[in-house]
């Protein structure tokens, strides 16, 4: 396997929806897109028959502090949708602002990427539209509204109070 041309074969196919791509391996592409066409990549990636998803990764990126006198920037949350071709590995990269972390699911089109839209879902409060379930899969049912153990602001709960000895 010409692992170049592989990862030219993917990189062209997804040039439509592309803002920049990446080498941050020899066998490794990063393709970044707009949420608005993660559908349509995904679907273009499908249709050639390129490669399959192996996962779907949630990145925390929180914007660095402000200094003094300054407003603070907002952080985001980024998707990596990983996909494979023998040893290839091509990943979509998403960005979504905390304000605002909502994506489309693409379930419809690989339905076994349900697992990993409701743990996005779950740990790190992103909005995945029209994903066919939203049950959680690894927090227990009575976990608090809003509170996303895999985003980096998140240091665990405080532990209870000792009560006082009477």
């Amino acid at each position: 396997m010409d692992i170049e041309k592989v990862l030219l074969e993917g990189e062209n196919l997804l040039q439509p929806w592309s803002v920049s791509t990446g080498r941050p391996e020899e066998n490794r592409s990063d393709v970044v897109v707009a949420r608005e066409n993660l559908h349509a990549a995904v679907q273009a990636i499908k249709d050639a028959g390129w490669g399959y998803l192996t996962a779907i990764t949630g990145l925390d990126c929180p914007a660095p502090a402000a200094a003094e006198g300054e407003t603070a920037a907002e952080g985001n949350l980024e998707l990596l949708y990983h996909f494979c071709n023998g040893p290839v590995v091509v990943t979509l990269r998403v960005s979504l602002p905390y304000g605002d972390p909502t994506v489309p699911s693409v379930c419809d089109l690989l339905p076994y990427a349900t697992l990993y839209e409701r743990e996005l879902m779950e740990l790190f409060g992103v909005r995945i539209q029209n994903t066919p379930d939203t049950s959680r899969l690894v927090l227990p049912d009575d976990w608090p509204d809003g509170i996303y153990p895999l985003r980096k602001a998140f240091t665990g709960f405080a532990a209870p109070a000792a009560e006082e000895k009477e």
